[in-house]
């Protein structure tokens, strides 16, 4: 799926985001209303990941929706 198509389905979509980061909050994922570059800081910041690690594995989880 691509990201226009993820921020427009957000609130869908955003309960398989906490499935896979389970540490991010529902109200975090709600701010970021599905954002790309906003999911990848959130999650590199939480887990303490290299961006680029984080940005491959979130462009994975958005083709898998």
């Amino acid at each position: 799926m691509n990201w226009d198509r993820i921020e427009g389905n957000w609130k869908q979509i955003k309960g398989k985001a906490i499935a896979k980061w389970g540490a991010l909050t529902d109200d975090e994922l709600d701010q970021i209303k599905g954002r790309r570059e906003e999911l990848v800081g959130l999650v590199q910041e939480r887990y303490g990941r290299a961006k680029d690690e984080v940005e491959r594995e979130v462009d994975e989880w958005g083709r898998g929706i």
